[in-house]
């Protein structure tokens, strides 16, 4: 097949990866203009730009997929089908009609459940049982349109939003080249979702990553793995922000209060809205990341409480 991809950050890459090592054509690439990039405010390629490039597919990157020229680029491809992971601007109906077949797109969780921007981490935060990648027929609303398949994996708690992402990213190229085989070959069975089952997750913004310890402690354990490596869980310790990298919840009490902390035999525990959590990791601002044993041998925590 002809197939345009469109896609942006990494999550997109291995998709794309997999549609370039297939038997299939990959006769131009879609993703969003480069952007400035840390402190220096460099402009820096997307993810999927540079490994077009790596293999010389024409890359093009409309601030606005809908301008007409890009339309009408992307009828001039002649595609037999358009693929979709993670490009990040919504496809209007003429780009949807483009291609011979259909437009597919590749979403990290099980459709209808957590259609929109962070599906990955929620399922981390709600403490899924289980998750995968939907390959659904594109329409114009988000995220709603037929199922043509679905890959599940079981979750078993240990997971945080980085090691989750890379393991879907991976899924789904295999995914996808199953999915195009089953459109190609006319057995696709395009199941409707429910719309009554659907749920929606919004984009993560930094502040989310601050934890509000008057909630339970299984709750801010899932939030401390679901926003590793970003935003990141912190909190307050007076007047420095405190990175927790790592946590699991306390097995016993210590009758704390919500922040407060205290420490015993090297290990530091802090008080929730309902038991506490054992800290492991973390990084006090001006510092490096540490364990808690290394982190009490250099400070006191008696009297002190995160907010």
């Amino acid at each position: 097949m002809r197939i345009i991809y469109m896609g942006t950050p990494d999550f997109a890459v291995g998709p794309l990866q997999s549609l370039i090592d297939s038997r299939h054509e990959v006769v131009a690439v879609f993703t969003q203009p480069d952007r400035p990039r840390g402190r220096s405010g460099e402009l820096a390629a997307p993810p999927v730009k540079e490994l077009a490039l790596k293999y010389g597919i024409p890359v093009y990157q409309p601030e606005k997929i809908r301008q007409s020229e890009y339309v009408d680029i992307i009828r001039e491809l002649e595609p037999d089908l358009i693929a979709v992971a993670a490009f990040g601007q919504i496809l209007p109906q003429s780009v949807l009609d483009a291609p011979k077949y259909c437009c597919l797109n590749v979403h990290a969780s099980l459709l209808p459940k957590y259609r929109g921007a962070a599906p990955i981490q929620q399922a981390i935060l709600d403490g899924c049982e289980e998750t995968g990648i939907s390959i659904q027929r594109m329409v114009m609303a988000l995220d709603a349109g037929d199922i043509v398949l679905q890959e599940k994996i079981r979750l078993d708690g240990s997971e945080t939003g980085g090691s989750l992402f890379d393991t879907l990213s991976q899924m789904g190229g295999p995914a996808l080249l199953k999915a195009i085989d089953m459109v190609e070959a006319g057995t696709a069975e395009y199941i409707p979702q429910k719309g009554d089952e659907a749920s929606y997750v919004k984009l993560i913004k930094r502040e989310d990553g601050r934890l509000d310890l008057t909630l339970p402690a299984t709750v801010l354990e899932r939030r401390i793995r679901g926003y590793y490596p970003w935003p990141g869980a912190f909190a307050r310790l007076g007047a420095k922000t405190l990175k927790i990298y790592t946590a699991r919840v306390a097995e016993q009490s210590h009758s704390l209060k919500p922040g407060e902390l205290f420490a015993r035999d090297g290990i530091l525990y802090v008080g929730c809205g309902e038991g506490e959590l054992e800290i492991t990791e973390l990084q006090i601002e001006g510092k490096k990341r540490m364990s808690s044993q290394d982190f009490l041998r250099g400070h006191s925590v008696e009297g002190l409480g995160l907010d």
